[in-house]
């Protein structure tokens, strides 16, 4: 059992929530935990199910006279007339929602009711290093960080679970796309990419459909939680930067899934990319938690030099997966001072040797950087 660290207690005394996040990140089993006391309606229950979409305003005859605090519904895609239900009784009560879903997409196309601001959004991500005790670093690299997977003593077969459900679930279940092949082309196309600047003409190619299409289909990952656009960062007049997004799934493992790739061993490039998408994962999801206004995105100039993260306007970080890091390796760090000197800039790896570089460069082994970073201590 993982302890989250994610905690919508502050908030839920102010107002009802909704919870999103993508399919197996521990939605319910942290509610259940979290909530031991709350009234709990479960809509992937095929008899609980059938009650509320056959008449949703049972809910509100159960609730608008009760002594019940807070509800939690899980999976509120199921049967989302419920929320005009929902929409009453936080009109009309002091009860808290707890409103559960893997895609506000599905909410938005069935044209459900969505609180008028009277619900905060919050996210559950996959695992965070702070949450596992005895981390393994390169089970986590390798396998994942959803939680049945990094468990499993057969993450493959759960991965490949994984995207046939979504496939099918996700996507051909509700009619998003009505190419399925070309989408699940798509998909292991786009985690080619992973990692790497987006070339929508490129991918269009490979996948056989138009441009336009694949910006949609990259917006159907996003909006399903799967996928992050991590935007460039370019302000310099000097120099001429690189302004299309990067792409990275919402997992490594289900990346390195689609990629075929498996067993990584540390010195291979495919290590290297695996161990960057881990850190990136990590930053994501801290920057969610802590409801930071601060931005990530990455810089990279037509010349070819780049930084893997670039924090607000504070924090440049480059992530290596070498043991020992070379003056090569920060090229990019240094390219990025001369156009913005006043960044802290740091270099993430291996190295097990934290130091400074004469001109400033923190270099800092991973596991200290994954330390500072869920302390605060770094933005």
């Amino acid at each position: 059992m993982f302890k989250r660290i994610i905690s919508v207690n502050e908030i839920l005394e102010e107002m009802s929530i909704f919870l999103f996040g993508a399919r197996q990140t521990g939605k319910s089993t942290y509610l259940k935990n979290a909530f031991p006391n709350a009234m709990y309606i479960d809509l992937l229950d095929a008899s609980v199910r059938r009650i509320y979409k056959n008449r949703p305003s049972v809910l509100y005859d159960q609730l608008a006279d009760s002594n019940t605090s807070t509800v939690i519904i899980d999976e509120i895609t199921e049967v989302p007339e419920l929320l005009n239900e929902v929409h009453r009784l936080i009109f009309k009560t002091d009860i808290r929602f707890i409103i559960c879903a893997s895609s506000a997409r599905k909410l938005r196309r069935k044209g459900a009711n969505t609180l008028g601001g009277r619900a905060f959004p919050c996210y559950l991500y996959p695992l965070v290093t702070t949450e596992i005790p005895e981390l393994d670093i390169d089970r986590a690299i390798n396998v994942g960080m959803i939680p049945t997977h990094y468990l499993s003593k057969r993450p493959q077969i759960l991965l490949s679970a994984y995207i046939d459900v979504y496939l099918q679930q996700e996507i051909k279940a509700e009619a998003i796309v009505r190419n399925i092949d070309a989408f699940e082309r798509f998909m292991e196309v786009a985690a080619l990419t992973d990692g790497e600047i987006v070339n929508y003409s490129n991918i269009a190619s490979d996948c056989g459909v138009k441009s336009n299409t694949i910006k949609e289909y990259f917006s159907i990952l996003e909006d399903t939680l799967v996928g992050y656009m991590i935007p460039a960062y370019h302000k310099s007049l000097k120099r001429k930067e690189v302004q299309a997004p990067k792409f990275y799934y919402f997992d490594v493992g289900i990346a390195n899934y689609l990629l075929h790739r498996k067993d990584l061993q540390r010195g291979t490039p495919e290590y290297g990319h695996a161990f960057e998408h881990f850190v990136i994962q990590e930053i994501i999801a801290y920057l969610g938690y802590k409801n930071s206004d601060e931005k990530l995105s990455y810089w990279h100039t037509y010349t070819g030099n780049e930084v893997d993260a670039i924090i607000g306007n504070c924090v440049a970080i480059e992530i290596k997966s070498a043991d020992m890091v070379q003056p090569k390796h920060l090229k990019g760090l240094r390219a990025f001072a001369e156009e913005y000197p006043l960044f802290d800039r740091m270099i993430v790896s291996w190295d097990p040797i934290n130091r400074k570089t004469e001109d400033g460069i923190r270099v800092i082994f991973i596991r200290d950087f994954l330390q500072e970073l869920w302390s605060g201590k770094l933005f």
